[in-house]
């Protein structure tokens, strides 16, 4: 049946959250749900900003998450100079957001996330990011698998580190949806993002199972879980998340 497919659907990521919500309601949520893993866009150039939060409120969510009985799936989505950073090999922030309780770390290394993909260009470019990988096993990295990132996956790919997952995100972070999802990567982790949400996830988490052949995989959203309130600010609406879950729920049972 199709709660027995669904199985490999491992994570629910809603990525974004931010200043306009409460840590604590993140929190309750990921009590009642315990595979949805919040992401947090870390870019200090837009820090307090729609879908940016500063870093007063990364440390309330993840005190909020030290009170939890159990501590919820957080994720760190490395924009602008936090990319630059790594790809210069320095780990610094990566270790300091382990510690806050993030266990994943998505590098998003292109242009519109702020980053100067220039450096993509030079031989040798995925080292210093690969020396980073492998100093911190306890991390989860997260690459995004598209034309613009090719010179990080492809050679970290082939070296398969354990802690090294892909993303494929043909939308390269626009929320344009993928008009069909590639069979995952051998020997990865691989999740799925790119126009995901309320209306089309439960029908969205049929496609990938039919091409994930018994995969582990996760999915990922961002732009469909936000509402602009009637006074026109941009907020993170978690009643949106909520409903993707109930969708995945009702249709697949497992949950």
């Amino acid at each position: 049946g199709n709660s027995i497919e669904a199985m490999a659907l491992t994570t629910m990521g809603f990525c974004g959250a931010d200043e306009s919500v409460d840590p604590r309601l993140l929190v309750a949520l990921s009590r009642a749900y315990s595979w949805i893993e919040w992401g947090v866009l870390c870019r200090p150039d837009k820090a307090g900003t729609p879908r940016y939060p500063r870093e007063e409120w990364i440390r309330r969510l993840s005190e909020a998450s030290r009170a939890a009985p159990a501590p919820i799936r957080l994720a760190a989505h490395l924009c602008s100079s936090r990319v630059d950073e790594v790809l210069r090999g320095d780990g610094h922030y990566v270790r300091e957001l382990q510690c806050l309780g993030f266990d994943r770390v998505q590098v998003n290394a292109t242009a519109v996330n702020g980053v100067d993909v220039s450096v993509l260009e030079r031989p040798g470019a995925h080292e210093p990011l690969l020396r980073v990988i492998r100093a911190n096993p306890q991390v989860e990295f997260i690459l995004q698998r598209n034309s613009q990132t090719r010179a990080l996956w492809e050679p970290i790919a082939a070296e398969a580190p354990p802690n090294v997952s892909v993303l494929f995100d043909d939308s390269m972070g626009t929320g344009q949806l993928s008009r069909s999802f590639p069979e995952p990567m051998p020997r990865m982790r691989c999740g799925y993002a790119g126009g995901i949400g309320p209306d089309n996830v439960a029908e969205v988490i049929g496609e990938i199972i039919a091409v994930a052949k018994g995969h582990d995989f996760w999915i990922d959203m961002e732009s469909s879980v936000r509402t602009r309130t009637t006074d026109g600010a941009d907020v993170f609406d978690v009643s949106r998340c909520f409903d993707c879950a109930m969708a995945a729920r009702d249709r697949y049972g497992k949950y």
